[in-house]
């Protein structure tokens, strides 16, 4: 397998998992608490979030929002890279270099994680919500920080099979795992950030957030199914014939 054919694969996983965060995001464990969450952490009541921001509210926000995402970040990363290199692990242990039976099992569990998120089947296990509570306003950024340890470090019906799906990615590819770990981030922060200055939005995302689930889902679920055939290098060997193709055409 060539260089570029390698760099192609990686892109099309870090695409996949900036999508898989910003579904985790949108989906209806987060989104619709969203505004309420903000509030918590900033000390600004919902209706000020959702009105017209003076500079001194944004700087507040921003600020407020980079120490959450940090902590996530820290977590979500962690959890990444302890995957990656259990599946560096596995692959030495049971199959050499190969790794197709740790492809083929993590293509099957994001198969049911996918069944999952889409409704069509039902996991008791993942529906119980573990996710630290507080009952008192964090103190400051040291207490937003620690406000997203405990969010990350939950495991909700939506978010965790998500970013399950993300580990699993990592541990099949462990040279790459922590690159897709860190795109799963990106993508949670990057929709984070914008509707943390444009909270009004949020309604009409929540209204359409079981059409962004599906579509989400059935994503994984197709994922899976490239995993557990190992079809990766196929695809990527495509889309850059595809690419070649194109920019030849051009130069003709």
């Amino acid at each position: 397998m060539g260089v570029i054919e390698t760099d192609t694969m990686l892109l099309v996983g870090m695409l996949l998992a900036i999508g898989a965060g910003a579904l985790s995001f949108l989906s209806p464990c987060v989104l619709p608490i969203f505004p309420a969450y903000m509030s918590y952490l900033t000390g600004i009541s919902v209706n000020e979030l959702q009105g017209s921001k003076n500079s001194r509210m944004v700087r507040h926000l921003f600020a407020h929002s980079f120490f959450f995402l940090m902590a996530v970040a820290l977590v979500f990363l962690s959890l990444g890279a302890s995957a990656s290199f259990l599946g560096r692990w596995a692959q030495q242990l049971l199959i050499g270099d190969s790794g197709l039976l740790i492809q083929r099992i993590a293509g099957v569990l994001i198969i049911v994680m996918g069944l999952f998120i889409a409704g069509w089947i039902h996991i008791p296990s993942l529906m119980k919500e573990r996710r630290f509570h507080y009952t008192k306003k964090p103190v400051g950024y040291a207490g937003t920080f620690f406000i997203g340890l405990g969010f990350a470090a939950g495991w909700t019906p939506c978010i965790g099979p998500i970013f399950g799906s993300i580990l699993l990615l990592a541990a099949s590819h462990p040279g790459q795992g922590i690159f897709y770990t860190l795109m799963y981030v990106v993508g949670f922060a990057i929709p984070f950030l914008i509707l943390t200055f444009f909270i009004g939005k949020t309604r009409w995302i929540v209204r359409h957030s079981s059409v962004i689930m599906k579509i989400g889902a059935i994503m994984m679920i197709i994922m899976g199914f490239v995993l557990f055939f190992g079809l990766m290098p196929r695809i990527s060997g495509f889309l850059l014939d595809l690419v070649r193709d194109t920019w030849l055409a051009r130069l003709g």
